[in-house]
């Protein structure tokens, strides 16, 4: 374990990154209670990858103005109506293939201001 002056341990191997404040696990945070989604310009944008994923095509969607629990969930559906696989990495969905047209209909169905990014 490292401790870093008087905040605590700041890393523990046995529970991942630790919370400054309560000295809690990140995901067990005490001091989360009201969780709040970062701010943007309020327009989700999606657009089709192939860099750097050797030839594969993921359907990336960001912007999301919601908290990563909702954030979660939201991506869960989407994979689901696409049909395919996915991840949730730095509050960006990746969505398996190009579901671009099928990604966009659904997040307007559900109120976001979407546009298609990219070529």
């Amino acid at each position: 374990m490292k401790r870093r002056g008087d905040r605590g341990i700041v890393y523990s191997s046995a529970m991942g990154r630790m919370c400054p404040q309560c000295g809690q696990p990140v995901a067990k945070c005490r001091c989360q209670t009201s969780p709040r989604a970062p701010q943007g310009d309020g327009i989700v944008r999606v657009r089709r990858e192939r860099k750097g994923r050797k030839g594969k095509t993921v359907t990336t969607i960001d912007g999301l103005p919601l908290p990563s629990d909702e954030l979660r969930k939201l991506a869960r559906d989407l994979k689901r109506h696409c049909g395919s696989g996915g991840s949730l990495v730095d509050r960006i969905i990746e969505i398996q293939g190009d579901h671009v047209n099928l990604v966009i209909e659904e997040l307007e169905a559900r109120g976001y201001q979407v546009k298609r990014a990219g070529g």
